[in-house]
């Protein structure tokens, strides 16, 4: 079992994640805290049309839900969408080094927050090189499949 370790989560890489294994399990393998900011929940299980993901990040209780609005900064509220502004905010208030999110403004935001930035296919590639049984290539077309958006270039660099 890898080191404890918190991380506080973006809608995106939820549903990616969702869509190419089925579960959120990766991130219980990987992480001991996975917070998910209440704007993040509500992109989940009420704004998201298809409701795809909503059952599966329902059944993960063991996620730690931050049930009160987030107080945004003001430049975090006017640079980016709700999810990715209170991602960014809530790992800056409670000290949390490390956050996921698969926008590329997001995480350019992250970084120059002090924050270190995983994605979803980041998730795949370190859990399976840590011995949790996932095949990248299978979740990443899984993934596409369902509609979410990888690059080319993404997919390229892992096959080197």
């Amino acid at each position: 079992m890898p080191e404890a370790r918190k991380i506080v989560i973006n809608t995106g890489p939820i549903i990616a994640l969702v869509a190419g294994t089925g579960s959120l399990d990766v991130l219980k393998f990987l992480y001991g805290t996975i917070y998910v900011p209440l704007e993040v929940q509500q992109e989940i299980v009420v704004r998201n049309a298809t409701l795809f993901a909503a059952a599966e990040f329902q059944a993960a209780e063991w996620l730690t839900r931050i049930n009160v609005k987030t107080n945004l900064s003001p430049f975090l509220n006017n640079s980016l969408d709700i999810g990715e502004a209170a991602v960014i905010q809530a790992a800056i208030d409670k000290g949390i080094q490390t956050v996921c999110i698969d926008e590329a403004v997001g995480r350019r935001v992250a970084r120059l927050n002090g924050l270190s930035v995983t994605g979803s296919i980041g998730v795949l590639v370190r859990a399976q090189s840590m011995g949790y049984s996932v095949d990248v290539f299978g979740a990443i077309e899984r993934m596409r499949q369902k509609g979410v958006w990888v690059s080319d270039r993404v997919i390229q660099s892992l096959r080197h």
